[in-house]
């Protein structure tokens, strides 16, 4: 090939980046990727390693204004137009006053638009009007009670909720317990379920979630891709997921035909003659009714899990 002919191809198309900042322990860079359109580029730093298990300490070690300025001062060589701070606890741990603070504190070292995690969580609830909410965490009992008030201050009720209790290895829980905690904490009337921390795997399990439930459903990462994208003016990319596609919100007309097809016929309460007892249809759940959740350890008392 003629070296001539490369200069066809026109070069590598221009980048936009955004700056992620991600707690030590961060595994699921490529999870972020996959919302993220190719004219896009993410550039990923981590704040220093810290010998702490996930807890409170360890949110407000990872969130610090002295840790968020070295890091980001390690991105501004990249110069992504938006930086995001990719980490719930340590971004809802100080309340709505202490998130701000987090990002006036990364756009007076960056010198660009900054957003959280949790600030880009409170961001979708709005965009989805959603002020009844049901809750997943990974967390342990606290780290979840100090999310809720959070919520709370910001107006949103937490009316539903399942949390495992981790300490560490969050991003090895699979999909299969996220399913099963969402199904726990969604039993009552909600506006969206949310699944709280970005080292919890969550991409391919919005849709179907979404599918079974019929409600918004958005999780951590996902809040925080689409909230800095927003602020590039550009959008997430990603399988049919509400906060994405305002088509595949309840009440759209879109939703409204989904709806209508997903509708089951009509079954008869008498089976036919001489067809046995037994072809009568199961109620929903199965034939005993909604299952329990059945994740890596029962409900507490308390409505989480262990």
């Amino acid at each position: 090939m003629d070296v001539t002919s490369f200069s066809s191809l026109g070069g590598p198309h221009p980048q936009r980046g955004v700056g992620v900042v991600a707690p030590f322990d961060f595994a699921l860079d490529r999870e972020l990727w996959r919302w993220v359109p190719d004219e896009v580029s993410l550039h990923l730093t981590r704040t220093p390693y810290v010998p702490v298990e996930v807890s409170l300490d360890l949110a407000r070690l990872v969130s610090e204004h002295e840790t968020l300025a070295e890091a980001v001062r390690a991105l501004t060589a990249a110069e992504p137009e938006v930086l995001a701070y990719a980490c719930t606890s340590g971004s809802f741990v100080g309340g709505i006053a202490g998130e701000r603070a987090m990002c006036e504190a990364m756009s007076r070292e960056g010198s660009v638009a900054s957003v959280t995690t949790s600030g880009a969580l409170l961001e979708a609830l709005d965009e989805l009007d959603a002020r009844r909410i049901a809750l997943v965490t990974p967390y342990t009992w606290s780290v979840t009670q100090s999310l809720e008030e959070y919520l709370a201050e910001a107006g949103v009720s937490v009316v539903g909720r399942a949390y495992l209790g981790l300490t560490r290895h969050i991003w090895k829980v699979p999909y299969r317990d996220v399913a099963d905690m969402a199904r726990q904490a969604a039993s009552g009337p909600v506006d969206a379920l949310f699944i709280s921390c970005t080292n919890l795997p969550t991409y391919d399990v919005i849709p179907q979630l979404e599918a079974e439930l019929r409600m918004p459903v958005i999780s951590a990462n996902q809040v925080t891709m689409w909230s800095s994208l927003r602020r590039l003016g550009t959008r997430a990319v990603g399988p049919y997921q509400a906060l994405i596609n305002a088509g595949a919100r309840p009440g759209s007309a879109e939703y409204g035909a989904l709806d209508a097809l997903a509708e089951p016929p009509v079954s008869p309460a008498v089976p036919p003659a001489g067809a046995p007892s037994d072809s009568l249809p199961d109620p929903p759940g199965g034939p005993a009714g909604p299952a329990e959740p059945t994740g890596p350890a029962g409900p507490t008392a308390e409505g989480g899990w262990t």
